[in-house]
């Protein structure tokens, strides 16, 4: 077997997961292959799939010292701090690249994509223009800047966008799912019959069928036939729980590990509130209405909405893990406060801006310190009803939502630990009721309005004209008038889901 057979074996493995396998036989090849720079690449892109992102980029600024211009290595250790929310050093080495090569469409996207996740959409879709004036076949080109037109709510665009990516390659189910998404289906449209044709194609992998399942559980929903649905729904989440091995032991050590953090703290007082900036958190389980209240918040002239920012999670984890190695708790904090507000003053002149990453509610006590004059919003839900909505929907990160078990033992720890926070900070933590918001909701958008100290404006009530980006699975929810039928979505279902209902009982969820 030659090395090309060889390296071409090896990205298979890394691209089913098989990391380990990868970076013992890689680093062998190094050895005989020293001068073989797909490999080096290849190590490091296996290291940031591990998360291992500094091992990553020390491989590859060890290779660039033999290779100072190589757009490959640079790019890479772009992609490695940006994956590490390392923003301002990742475009760095975007720029760096394009300044050797302004036509390497890899570094556009990866650039596109940084832009994009700090808002800049301007840039942002320059930059996706850009790549397709170069070539516009380029799958993942075609792929991002669909995603990127349906976050911007240009629905027909997105649809023409994620077509012309399956054109490219048929098999690339994300398209699929995407396109599940951006309208209501009903039980003549011939889509539905390529989908259930394309699911029965053995050759596709369990995670492209796990695309399809998805998006067919979506638009079974639509037409009406809940049990085709329902089974869709959990094949779909039975392949994902299959490839990401979450254990659920784990998130409850790391909430055990959150509690002794915040009793063993000394101070809470760590800075004054003398920023300039006014954050306010919108937190709490996901598909709780985070993404309607930024939303309604960010259509007030004087609030920035940002969407789920992933810093915290990033800083703040870390800070939780290696708490007993930290010396000096004040000086890590405030350099994660300056590096996250540096990202914020890059989005937005204004000074009160959302943050609504529903899972910050693990770290609100670390945020109290780091923001001590910022509002907390806690969204909170039927927990029959929220967690179907959690279930039937694919979310990137969150593992527990895979498996109902999981579901409601995360479900239940969520809880105890808001009730921890609330005898810290009560004061502090506004619940907010997703019911409330929807059966009354003017009196309820105007209590937000006046709990973040803001003055009233009309156009708090007319969120939906609000034309921001938004990248969640509410994005189409939150771009239309308030409507009560997400109230008991569990209805349609509940000849299917006793399993997940006995599941929250035996976890004592309330």
């Amino acid at each position: 077997m030659n090395l090309e057979e060889k390296f071409n074996i090896l990205v298979n493995k890394m691209k089913t997961g098989h990391y380990e396998e990868v970076i013992f036989e890689t680093n062998y090849l190094i050895k005989k292959f020293p001068k073989q720079e797909a490999l080096y690449n290849l190590l490091a892109l296996t290291y940031q799939a591990k998360g291992e992102y500094d091992k990553s980029i020390d491989l590859l600024s060890d290779a660039l010292k033999r290779s100072k211009d190589n757009t490959n290595f640079l790019n890479n250790i772009g992609l490695g701090y940006y994956k590490k929310k390392d923003y301002i050093k990742a475009e760095d080495y975007f720029n760096r690249v394009l300044k050797i090569n302004p036509r390497f469409i890899n570094t556009i996207n990866n650039l596109a994509g940084l832009y994009d996740e700090i808002n800049n959409s301007e840039e942002c879709e320059k930059l996706y223009l850009r790549a397709l004036s170069i070539n516009e076949n380029v799958l993942e080109t075609n792929f991002n800047y669909a995603c990127f037109l349906k976050n911007s709510g240009k629905y027909e665009d997105a649809e023409k966008y994620f077509y012309k990516t399956l054109n490219i390659n048929k098999n690339f189910t994300k398209a699929d799912k995407n396109l599940s998404t951006l309208k209501k289906y009903n039980k003549n449209d011939e889509y539905i019959k390529l989908l259930e044709e394309k699911i029965k194609n053995k050759n596709l992998h369990k995670l492209e069928i796990k695309e399809l399942a998805f998006a067919l559980g979506k638009i079974y929903e639509d037409t009406g036939e809940y049990e085709k649905s329902y089974k869709q729904i959990k094949k779909a989440n039975e392949i994902k729980k299959e490839f990401t091995k979450f254990n659920i032991e784990n998130e409850i050590k790391f909430f055990e590990k959150i509690k002794e953090f915040q009793k063993k703290l000394k101070s809470n007082k760590f800075f004054e509130n003398t920023n300039k900036k006014k954050m306010i958190f919108v937190l709490g389980m996901p598909r709780t209405g985070t993404s309607l209240v930024e939303q309604i918040l960010s259509s007030h002239d004087k609030v920035y909405g940002a969407g789920e920012l992933p810093l915290l999670d990033t800083y703040l984890k870390n800070i939780i893990n290696n708490y007993n190695e930290i010396t000096n708790l004040e000086e890590v904090l405030t350099k994660y406060r300056e590096s996250y507000l540096d990202i914020i003053k890059k989005m937005t002149k204004l000074d009160i801006i959302t943050d609504k990453a529903p899972l910050n509610f693990r770290y609100i006590g670390l945020i109290k310190i780091m923001f001590p004059n910022s509002v907390i919003i806690h969204c909170k839900r039927n927990a029959l009803e929220n967690s179907w909505s959690i279930y039937k929907n694919d979310f990137s990160g969150m593992l527990f939502s895979n498996d109902i078990n999981d579901l409601a033992k995360y479900y239940k720890i969520y809880q105890n630990l808001m009730v921890f926070w609330k005898s810290y900070f009560e004061q502090d933590i506004y619940d907010l009721e997703y019911e409330d918001l929807i059966n009354n909701s003017e009196n309820k958008i105007k209590e937000i309005i006046n709990l973040c100290g803001l003055e009233w404006q009309d156009k708090c009530l007319e969120f939906y004209n609000n034309k921001r980006l938004i990248k969640t699975v509410s994005f189409n929810q939150a771009r239309q008038p308030i409507y009560k039928n997400s109230l008991k979505g569990t209805a349609k279902f509940k000849n299917y889901i006793q399993d997940l209902e006995k599941a929250l009982s035996s976890s004592k969820v309330r």
